[in-house]
């Protein structure tokens, strides 16, 4: 096997990582999120990516980080945090807001019509998606396997 067919391993603790980022009443919480995770996927090792999957899904993960971003400011109040939650085998993202109210993707979807396609998205996207409570609100979260 050639030196430049090896994948190396992301850089992580045994057990992975967790990161979180504050948004409560911070300005421009979508950039925001997107710059945060676009850093630490880089610092796992996911971007800038060795394949062009890898890039592929790292760029999904920012899309994905700005979809529920950006729900939580349209629909729930605004974001209180992001947390990333990475290990060798999937990343969970969460974003975590003050409504208890669950997301509901719009229905029916029309593909056509400008707006309401977030958790579409989502659910296409994500390998798995879903929403906790919590005792001030709500975590909407979604997780993408690590791409190889």
């Amino acid at each position: 096997m050639g030196q430049d067919t090896i994948r190396r391993s992301p850089v992580l603790p045994p057990g992975g990582q967790i990161r979180r980022l504050a948004l409560t009443g911070t300005a421009a919480p979508v950039g925001r999120a997107r710059d945060f995770s676009r850093k630490a996927l880089t610092d796992w090792e996911w971007l800038p990516g060795e394949t062009a999957e890898q890039r592929a899904v790292a760029e999904d993960v920012l899309l994905l980080v700005s979809e529920l971003v950006t729900n939580a400011c349209l629909h729930a109040g605004g974001p209180t945090e992001l947390a990333l939650r990475c290990t060798g085998e999937r990343l969970r993202v969460e974003v975590s807001d003050l409504s208890p109210d669950p997301p509901r993707p719009r229905t029916p979807h029309e593909a056509a019509r400008p707006g309401g396609h977030g958790l579409h998205i989502v659910a296409r996207l994500a390998h798995a998606w879903g929403t906790v409570p919590s005792d001030r609100g709500k975590t909407v979260w979604l997780e993408v396997r690590t791409p190889h």
